[in-house]
C-alpha cells in the first residue's frame, strides 16, 4: 500500500457519491464503508453497490463493505428508522425536519471509520484521511454534521487511541453546500472520463422512495437536491415518482414559500 489512502461513508447519496468521484479523481486508494441501520430508505445501499460496480467497469476499484447496525439502531427514535413516524415533507431547514435526525448516527458511524482507518494506518504504517461528505445545508438540522462536532470528535478519538496521529478527518464540502458538491462532481466525473448522467441516477437522496425505489421529490433532501441540480443547469438523472417538470416546480415553490416566511 503506498501513496494517498482514504476511509469514507458512502451512503449511496449524492453527497457521499460525489466525494467519492473526487477522491477517485485525486488519486486515493479508497475503503468505503456503507451501514445498514434500519432506515426506510436502504436502497440507498444497493444504489452504492450499483456505482462501485460502474466505476469497476471503468477500471476504478474500490474497497467496500456493508456493516449492518439494524440490531442497535433500528430502534432509535427517528422518522428515518420508525415505522410509527412518517418522513416530513417541505424546506430542508423547516423545523419538521428535526424528526428525520437519528440520535448518535455519525458519532457511531466515525467511530467505526476511525477504527478501521486507524488499523489500516497501523498495519500498513500510512497516514489516512476519514473522508465525509457533510456540508454547510446540513448544519441547521443535523448538529452531528457541523464543524465543531468533528472538531471534538477528533479531540476525543486522539485521546482514547496510540497511534492517532495517523488519522484524520477530511471534510471537503463542510462549508459548502449541495451545489457546490455537484459542481466538483462534474469536474472530478470529467477527469475520471465517466458518465455524469449514470453516476447520479445510481444515486438516491430521498428519505421516502416508493416500492419502485423512485424518489419522492417532496422530503425535504429531495428538495434540496432538486434546487442543486437546478442550480447547475441539470435535470436529475434520478427516477422520480413524477416528472422533473413537476418535482422541480413543486420545490421551487417551496423555496420561494420558505423564504417568504424568514423574511
Amino acid at each position: 500500500m503506498a501513496g494517498k489512502v482514504a476511509v469514507m461513508a458512502l451512503s449511496g447519496g449524492m453527497d457521499s457519491t460525489s466525494l467519492l468521484i473526487r477522491l477517485l479523481a485525486d488519486d486515493y486508494e479508497i475503503h468505503a464503508i456503507s451501514y445498514n441501520y434500519g432506515q426506510k430508505h436502504k436502497i440507498e445501499v444497493e444504489r452504492a453497490q450499483a456505482n462501485l460496480s460502474y466505476l469497476s467497469q471503468n477500471g476504478y476499484h474500490v474497497h467496500h463493505q456493508v456493516i449492518d447496525l439494524t440490531s442497535a439502531m433500528s430502534s432509535f427514535h427517528s422518522a428515518l428508522t420508525d415505522d410509527c413516524i412518517e418522513v416530513p415533507e417541505g424546506h430542508y431547514e423547516e423545523q419538521q425536519m428535526k424528526q428525520t435526525v437519528v440520535p448518535n448516527r455519525n458519532a457511531i458511524f466515525a467511530s467505526i471509520l476511525y477504527g478501521h482507518a486507524l488499523s489500516i494506518a497501523i498495519k500498513n504504517n500510512v497516514n489516512v484521511k476519514i473522508a465525509l461528505g457533510v456540508h454547510s445545508g446540513d448544519h441547521a438540522i443535523y448538529p452531528d454534521c457541523r464543524p465543531e462536532f468533528y472538531s471534538a470528535l477528533g479531540d476525543a478519538f486522539e485521546i482514547g487511541n496510540w497511534d492517532s496521529e495517523l488519522v484524520s478527518f477530511y471534510l471537503p464540502y463542510i462549508e459548502g453546500d449541495k451545489e457546490t458538491i455537484l459542481r466538483d462532481a462534474e469536474q472530478a466525473i470529467s477527469k475520471l472520463n465517466l458518465d455524469f448522467d449514470i453516476v447520479f441516477a445510481n444515486t438516491i437522496t430521498s428519505y421516502n422512495p416508493d416500492n419502485f425505489g423512485r424518489s419522492s421529490g417532496t422530503s425535504g433532501s429531495d428538495v434540496e437536491r432538486i434546487l442543486a441540480f437546478h442550480a447547475i443547469g441539470r435535470n436529475d438523472p434520478v427516477q422520480y415518482v413524477k416528472p422533473w417538470e413537476d418535482v422541480l416546480r413543486n420545490a421551487l415553490s417551496i423555496e420561494t414559500k420558505y423564504k417568504e416566511m424568514s423574511t
